[in-house]
């Protein structure tokens, strides 16, 4: 039998930090001279840092001011998460559990930062599930473009075909299926409904992980 891998996106997907995120843009944007409203983080969730200021900011803040404006904000982040806790999104854990019980190779694809990622791990003690972490600084395109899932793949030595994404996101979507990957996608903390993932080319959507049956993927 083929390798199989699960790859997957982390914020929104694994787990609810959307409003730590939110709060911690909107308090840098307060610092830098600017409000930052749910709508305008809404269109750029999910996105690398260095894709989201300039539509922040416009030509206001790049180079060296734009990376230390990044990293003010993920210092705010990571504080406010470490205070608050995290947990893995329902059916999360049971999930990744059956998938590696059943032999899937599983990683992680994210725009987030690595620091971030291995933090969201340590506090909801899932660093042993994954065999590979893929974070924004880790690719030269952000998602919709591929090549997050492509080299998650080749990390875990497994053909793109052989790959499963979990997504809440339309363009992670659109990375997924770029890569020749099959796609689920999930709604439950979602800023897009079941149509938007959809229209975006998941194979399936539901609305938590407890939904998914890993004999059918």
């Amino acid at each position: 039998m083929a390798r199989r891998a699960a790859l997957w996106d982390m914020d929104g997907t694994l787990v609810d930090t959307g409003d730590l995120h939110f709060e911690a843009w909107r308090a840098t944007c307060r610092a830098h001279g600017r409000d930052l409203t749910r709508a305008e983080f809404y269109a750029t969730f999910g996105r690398r840092n260095d894709e989201t200021i300039p539509l922040l900011f416009g030509d206001r803040c790049t180079g060296a001011a734009a990376r230390a404006l990044a990293d003010e904000k993920e210092e705010l982040y990571r504080a406010a998460a470490l205070a608050a806790g995290v947990e893995l999104l329902r059916g999360g854990r049971e999930l990744l559990a059956r998938l590696g019980d059943a032999g899937w190779l599983q990683a992680i694809g994210s725009s987030a930062p690595r620091r971030n990622i291995e933090q969201i791990l340590r506090l909801t003690a899932t660093t042993p599930v994954f065999a590979a972490l893929i974070g924004g600084e880790d690719v030269r395109d952000g998602k919709p473009h591929p090549e997050v899932f492509l080299k998650g793949a080749a990390a875990l030595g497994v053909e793109p075909s052989c790959c499963v994404v979990f997504e809440d996101a339309p363009a992670g979507i659109q990375a997924a299926k770029a890569a020749g990957m099959r796609c689920i996608g999930v709604t439950f903390r979602s800023h897009h409904g079941a149509a938007d993932l959809r229209a975006a080319g998941a194979d399936d959507v539901v609305h938590d992980l407890s939904g998914v049956d890993p004999a059918r993927l």
